[in-house]
């Protein structure tokens, strides 16, 4: 919890407020400590002398003194009135106390989701505004300690989140974490420490083993394990392999096994193998898990010193290889892992390997001096006598980069790289698979002559030297040359040749292999005057189809072939005509207009009309929807029932023996506009679509009547007629209207027309509706029951013959907004509210709802409560007194809202039947009344 240092203005001071003191204590009276007692869970501000302010939280015991004789004002929060005391206990002090208009921040803690490694920390933020009503933005400090290190909290989060996860925890460790807010650059006190103990978690993976001693047979071991890890520790060291590249004497495939289980840190392995490593892990265990195993190590038991290796010997040489033996040391025994290193005198050609004898050593050198040196564990023996060794000669290798080039019709020139005593170089034609030798020498190129076009070869070449024959190349294909293609045959039709089309065919130049992958290129030219040949055909086969062809002209045709080569010459032309065609193109028609629905299209006679057999007029809205209207020999057409401002098209086509001529160019045409359609969907609707608030709605003198905007026929609606009696509404273009003023429960007839510029359209099927009764009239409110914190209301009307049953009422009440809300809306004709302050106003207003709708709201009634009475007391004390009088006291209440509190004290006594009233008294606090014991 904590106190805002904000200085705002102080509220009026209350009853129970302790007033300022009367008198200081100054320097010269004797200093005295004032105590001021805190109840727990509270906290107060106290300012010191140099501005500061100091939060202090309960419970505690504040002592209050000060050199000069002043004391500070201490604030607490509001309402809150301490127990001040001197330290002797001697009574009450007056002391000033300054309520503060400020908020109080109370956290609560929780520590919830506690694992090995986490916890989550969540806290509530509850602030209690003072009278100011304001409460100030906090952010929140999470602090953190561990109790066994050294004691002191740490901020580990800082923010305005009310929660955050706690990481990087220590398994089985006491923490203690608590929050604080801080306001205004100001740190409040912090909350109530919570403790919590994180889970236990199986050891982290421990560092390997360390070698600490070692013998032929032993070796001890040694490792560490983290502190608040154990709980029980089992190290496992498990069963060696050696780790050897070339495997001398080991176990392949050896797997590990638990060799010790215990709480030792230590361990000694036994019956080991001289000269043999051994490859270690360990692990830990406790009562939560066991954790990983730590990186392998090797260690090495100590052998026998290894005597000189005799030299190697050369079992066999080759051109690039050397086959080398030696003998087993025979100071090693035979359970002893061996490993051999031989060594070039070159110091680019080392081997460092473990050999089986005898071996196969790859080499390109001529001649080697080697060395043996034998290695038993750790030992190494001293570099055996050398040996000299020749690698014998080698045959050459293959010839390089064999090409081809110059190849024509019937030769092709080889070459190839590398300068050797002799070449051999084989031809091989690939219909009879037989190598055939062209050449020998020493020459780098050879030109091959008298062979095949169209003929593919194989090449490969090899060297010779005194080391041998080398191996042959590659096989390299090469293919000669395909010659030009012969003439082709002139063309000729086939089948019958048609007005635009005709279809020709030819032979091509003499079969053969040079024949393949042949195309053919047809031209064609007419027989006019400066005309230029076309291509009108290239592909491999020996027939095509000519398009596009004039009806009764003569064409010259002739084509050609070719190859990969190049084109062969041309055939020899021949002429053909096409046969007589249809008519040609006709002009477009014309089209004059009758009205919006009817036209009449018109077209000129073509020259060659003796021919003419029909025309034929297609009309439609688009060229997809054109259909046949017209076929025959007149000359023009009528065309009706059209859409007033739509687009059409038309095209006209002449027929003849031949068949039918090309469509003429297509000619649009749009209609004009007219008069709009009839107004369909024209009804009469509940709510206006387009309220306006300065004209309110009433069903009972208006109509919202709402329509379908009909077709426009191409020109935009202006404007709506609506005809209602005798009296004629004109609306703009919108599909809505409310007529105003009506009588109410009356029946009237409606229609509605739609215009434009063209002019009006005809009038809608008529509309026959009917207004509602006007809404009734508000009832008059009355309070028929009041209490200090009730009030029953009821109302009704003057007359019963404006009820009916399903008459519903609203009651509304204006609340602090000075705005009407509503407490009650049903058909009873009582209400009674609840929960109301005494002494105080309230403002109603009511309103009836019927079928006709809802009524007007009456005027503001406004009722108050009463005020409540006093609590009844408990019977006075009395006390005799000396002689006939007595001393009587009673408890005091405190103030309601405000009024003062009076007493009456009445007695009875004697003969007296009836109470009688001796005084009335009215103080502030209670006080012993003295009275006269009556006989």
């Amino acid at each position: 919890m904590m106190m805002m240092d904000q200085m705002l203005d102080l509220p009026p001071p209350l009853s129970n407020e302790v007033p300022m003191m009367h008198h200081m204590i100054n320097g010269d009276a004797p200093q005295q400590v004032i105590l001021v007692q805190v109840n727990p869970g509270e906290t107060f501000t106290i300012r010191t002398e140099d501005g500061a302010l100091q939060c202090i939280q309960g419970p505690a015991e504040v002592p209050m003194m000060s050199p000069n004789g002043s004391i500070p004002p201490i604030h607490v929060p509001p309402g809150y009135v301490s127990q001040v005391t001197d330290r002797n206990g001697s009574g009450p002090c007056q002391l000033y106390c300054e309520t503060k208009c400020e908020s109080v921040v109370i956290l609560t803690l929780q520590v919830s989701n506690v694992q090995s490694r986490s916890a989550l920390v969540s806290w509530t933020s509850v602030s209690v505004s003072g009278s100011s009503g304001r409460v100030p933005s906090c952010s929140y400090e999470l602090q953190l300690k561990d109790k066994g290190r050294d004691g002191k909290y740490k901020v580990v989060y800082s923010g305005e989140e009310l929660q955050y996860t706690l990481t990087d925890l220590r398994p089985a460790t006491d923490y203690h974490v608590r929050v604080s807010t801080v306001c205004n650059s100001m740190k409040g006190p912090s909350s109530d420490a919570r403790a919590f103990t994180t889970h236990s978690a199986p050891p982290d993976t421990p560092l390997p083993p360390r070698l600490s001693h070692r013998t032929k047979s032993s070796l001890t071991l040694q490792w560490k394990v983290y502190v608040y890890d154990v709980l029980l520790i089992l190290f496992v060291i498990p069963d060696c392999i050696v780790l050897s590249s070339f495997h001398f004497q080991g176990k392949k495939n050896s797997i590990f096994r638990e060799y010790y289980v215990g709480h030792q840190r230590h361990c000694k392995v036994m019956g080991l193998c001289p000269a043999v490593g051994y490859t270690f892990r360990v692990a830990a265990l406790n009562d939560i898990g066991t954790s990983g195993f730590s990186t392998e190590v090797v260690f090495n038991t100590t052998g026998s010193l290894p005597q000189t290796s005799l030299p190697p010997r050369l079992a066999q040489a080759g051109p690039s290889w050397v086959t080398l033996e030696w003998t087993r040391p025979n100071s090693c025994s035979n359970e002893e892992v061996v490993t051999y290193t031989l060594e070039m005198q070159d110091e680019t050609k080392v081997l460092n390997s473990a050999l089986l004898p005898p071996s196969h050593i790859p080499l390109i050198l001529c001649a080697l001096v080697i060395m043996l040196i034998t290695c038993s564990g750790e030992w190494r023996s001293a570099p055996s006598s050398l040996l000299v060794c020749k690698t014998t000669p080698d045959r050459p290798g293959p010839p390089v980069n064999p090409a081809v080039n110059a190849v024509t019709y019937h030769s092709f020139c080889v070459t190839w790289g590398r300068k050797v005593n002799r070449y051999l170089i084989h031809l091989c034609l690939c219909s009879e698979s037989q190598w055939v030798t062209l050449y020998r020498g020493p020459e780098r190129k050879h030109l091959c002559e008298d062979l095949k076009p169209a003929t593919s070869y194989s090449l490969r070449l090899s060297c010779v030297n005194v080391g041998g024959q080398s191996l042959c190349s590659d096989d390299l294909t090469v293919r000669t040359h395909i010659p030009p293609p012969g003439r082709c045959q002139p063309p000729s039709t086939v089948g019958n040749v048609k007005h635009k089309e005709m279809t020709l065919q030819w032979d091509g130049p003499l079969c053969g292999e040079e024949s393949e992958n042949v195309e053919f290129s047809l031209e064609m030219c007419a027989m006019e005057e400066g005309s230029e040949p076309t291509e009108v055909y290239c592909g491999s086969k020996t027939e095509c189809t000519v398009g596009n062809l004039l009806p009764g002209t003569t064409y010259r045709f002739q084509v050609r072939a070719a190859n990969s080569a190049g084109y062969g010459p041309y055939s020899e032309s021949v002429e053909i005509s096409t046969a007589a065609g249809p008519p040609g193109q006709c002009s477009p028609p014309a089209i004059n207009v009758r009205s919006h629905t009817c036209a009449d299209v018109t077209w000129e006679v073509m020259s060659s009309g003796i021919d003419i057999s029909e025309y034929r007029l297609d009309w439609g809205r688009d060229l997809d929807s054109l259909e046949l209207v017209y076929s025959g020999m007149e000359t023009c057409f009528q065309i009706s029932n059209l859409e007033a401002s739509a687009d059409y098209c038309c095209r006209l086509q002449a027929v003849n023996q031949a068949g039918a001529g090309p469509y003429s160019d297509l000619v649009m045409y749009r209609t004009p506009a007219a008069a709009p359609d009839v107004v369909s969907g024209f009804c009469c609707v509940d709510h206006p679509l387009n309220p306006t608030d300065n004209e309110p709605f009433s069903h009972s003198t208006c109509l919202a009547l709402t329509w379908d905007e009909p077709h426009c026929n191409g020109a935009e609606i202006t404007s709506y007629c609506i005809s209602i009696g005798d009296r004629i509404f004109t609306t703009r273009n919108e599909t809505c209207h409310i007529i105003r003023d009506l009588l109410p429960d009356s029946e009237y007839s409606l229609q509605i027309r739609a215009e434009n510029e063209m002019g009006p359209g005809p009038f809608s099927q008529i509309l026959t509706v009917r207004t509602r009764p006007l809404p009734p009239s508000p009832p008059r409110l009355e309070c028929a029951a009041v209490g200090p914190q009730s009030l029953k209301l009821r109302w009704g009307f003057s007359s019963r013959s404006q009820l009916t049953d399903d008459t519903t009422y609203t009651l509304q009440m204006e609340n602090r907004n000075q705005r009407f809300v509503v407490v009650y809306r049903g058909s009873s004709h009582t209400f009674k509210l609840q929960r109301l302050s005494e002494s105080s106003q309230y403002r109603f207003r009511i309103q009836a709802v019927s079928e006709a709708g809802e009524g007007p709201f009456s005027e503001t009634y406004t009722f108050s409560t009463t005020k409540s009475l006093p609590q009844t007391l408990k019977a006075p004390r009395v006390v005799q007194l000396e002689g006939n009088a007595c001393e009587v006291t009673w408890e005091s209440i405190p103030p309601m809202r405000g009024d003062r509190i009076s007493y009456v004290l009445q007695v009875l006594g004697g003969r007296d039947s009836d109470y009688k009233q001796k005084t009335l008294l009215s103080p502030s606090h209670p006080l012993p009344f003295l009275m006269n014991i009556i006989g």
